[in-house]
This record gives C-alpha cells, sequence and structure tokens, in this order.
C-alpha cells in the first residue's frame, strides 16, 4: 500500500504528493446531547492523501457515514477540525460550502440517488447544469464520463432500465462531472452482489489513476478492502490503529 494527497480552495496541481487533501484532527461528534448524548466520533485524526483511494473501514454504527458527512461539509463537528484541499470547513458559511461540495467534491451514495425520469447522460449533467455549464458542453462531458464508465451505450436509457451495477457506474460518472479533486462515497457497493461490488471498487481504482482524483470511500466488505491504496478504520467512534507496513 501506498501514500498521497492535495488541498482545495484555490486550483492546485493534481499530482499524486504533496500536502494531504483531507485532514481530520481530533474530531468528536455528538448527537443529543448530555445523559442521552450518542458519541458518533471519539477524537479521531488522519490524513486522506492526494491520489490515492483510501478505504474508511468499519462496521454499521462505527461512525463512517458521520465521518463522511463531515468531511463533505454536510455537517459541523461537535469539537476539533477538518481541512479540505488546505481550507477549514469551520471558516466557510453556507454558500462557500455549497460551491465547495459542489465544485471541488463528488459524491457517490449507497443507493444510486439517480433521478428516475432523467436518462443516464442527464443524470450525469445535473451537477453542470449548477454550474450553468453550457448545454453542448454538458451533454459532450457527460457522454465522455458515460464512456469512461463503460456506459457509452446506455446514455438514453433511464435508471429504471439500468442494472443496480450500471446505476452505480452512471452515479460514478457523475460524481465526476465537475472534475473534483476529491471524491466521496459511503458504502457504494452496498446493494449490490459481490462480483459487482468488485467491479465498481475496481472502477473507482481505475478512476484514481486515470483522473488524478483522490477517492475516500467507507466499507466494511473485506474482499474490496484489498483494493485500497490506505486503510483508516474505525471501531465505535475512534480510530483502530494499525501496525505500520514491513
Amino acid at each position: 500500500m501506498t501514500d498521497h494527497q492535495e488541498t482545495a480552495t484555490v486550483p492546485a496541481a493534481r499530482e499524486a504528493g504533496g500536502t494531504p487533501i483531507v485532514v481530520v484532527d481530533d474530531v468528536h461528534h455528538s448527537f443529543g446531547s448530555g445523559a442521552q448524548a450518542v458519541h458518533a466520533l471519539r477524537g479521531v485524526s488522519f490524513e486522506v492523501r492526494r491520489g490515492e483511494l483510501t478505504a474508511l473501514k468499519g462496521r454499521s454504527g462505527s461512525g463512517k457515514t458521520t465521518l463522511l458527512n463531515l468531511v463533505g461539509g454536510l455537517d459541523t463537528p461537535t469539537s476539533g477540525r477538518i481541512s479540505v484541499d488546505g481550507t477549514d470547513l469551520a471558516t466557510l458559511g453556507e454558500p462557500d460550502l455549497l460551491a465547495l461540495r459542489r465544485d471541488r467534491i463528488g459524491f457517490v451514495f449507497q443507493s444510486f440517488g439517480l433521478i428516475p425520469v432523467l436518462t443516464a447522460a442527464e443524470n450525469v449533467g445535473v451537477p453542470m447544469r449548477l454550474r450553468r455549464m453550457p448545454a453542448k458542453e454538458r451533454e459532450e462531458r457527460a457522454r465522455t464520463l458515460l464512456a469512461l464508465v463503460g456506459l457509452a451505450d446506455h446514455a438514453e436509457q433511464r435508471p429504471g432500465e439500468l442494472s443496480g451495477g450500471q446505476q452505480q457506474r452512471v452515479a460514478v460518472a457523475r460524481a465526476l462531472a465537475n472534475d473534483p479533486d476529491l471524491i466521496i462515497a459511503d458504502e457504494p457497493t452496498g446493494q449490490l452482489d459481490s462480483e459487482t461490488g468488485r467491479s465498481i471498487m475496481e472502477l473507482l481504482r481505475a478512476v484514481v489513476r486515470s483522473e488524478s482524483v483522490t477517492i475516500l470511500v467507507a466499507t466494511h466488505d473485506p474482499n474490496l478492502i484489498e483494493l485500497a491504496d490506505r486503510v483508516v478504520e474505525l471501531r465505535d467512534g475512534r480510530l483502530v490503529e494499525r501496525p505500520p507496513a514491513p
């Protein structure tokens, strides 16, 4: 396994190496307060290196989704610091957080999250519409990305006409639409059989190489962990220390 990373408010070179793209520093997160509080994260610290596929490992309830939501700026930690591409998320107002999520981070979810009435190409084009990209340019990029994920011949099909694996490939293409520096994937193989799930993980690994993007993916599937460059393990909201590789 290897190590690499980057940073995000000012455009930066996207070669592997250099500074981390994500820094999580002593992050705690609780739901509720007092005796009823649920402590989802308890002092988590780690880095995600540029140009790597980092797997966030842990059982259901270990805090993986909570941590991904915090890194993606969808929630705010109770304490601690998270920076993405050199920017402390706590310093950003909601408009800047929206811009960060739109322009610099792509998201892939377990449930695919596609819009049923839109074709595959139209689903991929949604993030580009939000940036007001011209229609011709948007359509060309959507088809290019569908070809990248192996769905060049499925551009006009709607989600209901695609298999689960194909729908997740569309979701990966959509996550790449605005050329992000970081993709956050939450259990992207959770609704797929093992063979299809592995193909999606292999696709994510290929995307890291071909698109010079960094991916942080949460999974509890041991068969997929081996495809990651690095593994970060959570257990009951705490980071599990892993011995250094020999």
